[in-house]
């Protein structure tokens, strides 16, 4: 972070503004990148499905942040993350948390999606799992294209979403008001 200061010909120790402008900007780092330590990585707690559920889990709306990975700018947006049970329910506050632990990497929108939809298929052996992420690129805002407001969406389905029925009852979920 010194090297682009000093590039941009800006002087730190002119402008008390930018004093200490590192440090601030790597101690930031280590907390928006914090999903890089895999001891952050969530705990899922699931119970036993004895009510033998076997409609659709869906969690909406689930506001997150992130940094492209190719241009350490952010990208913000919504997840949705669906399941249908098995032999196991997670409690509903860790669909979330999985997705902020994803999140919080220098990341592809694509592979957070993936990531979600395998951590989810894989810890809980869903019958399956359909995950959608809906974001805006600061990438794609501020510089190249210079399109604000484009969203960029990302799908992963696993197991019986693969089925249209069923990937049509999340999509008519998705687009009902709260």
């Amino acid at each position: 972070m010194r090297e682009i200061i000093s590039v941009l010909g800006l002087h730190p120790d002119k402008d008390p503004n930018l004093a200490g402008t590192d440090r601030r900007v790597a101690k930031m780092y280590l907390e928006i990148f914090s999903g890089l330590d895999e001891g952050t990585r969530p705990k899922l707690t699931s119970f036993p499905n004895d009510e033998h559920y076997t409609s659709m889990v869906m969690e909406k709306d689930i506001p997150f942040y992130s940094m492209c990975v190719h241009h350490f700018v952010p990208f913000h947006g919504h997840g949705h993350i669906a399941y249908i049970p098995n032999e196991r329910i997670v409690g509903l506050s860790k669909l979330p948390r999985i997705l902020e632990f994803y999140a919080r990497r220098p990341q592809l929108q694509e592979r957070l999606t993936e990531q979600v939809a395998s951590f989810l298929d894989e810890e809980l052996k869903p019958q399956g799992v359909m995950v959608v992420i809906e974001a805006r690129h600061l990438c794609l805002e501020m510089r190249g294209a210079k399109k604000p407001g484009a969203i960029t969406v990302t799908s992963s389905i696993r197991g019986v979403f693969a089925e249209k029925e069923v990937r049509e009852e999340f999509l008519d979920l998705l687009r009902r008001n709260h």
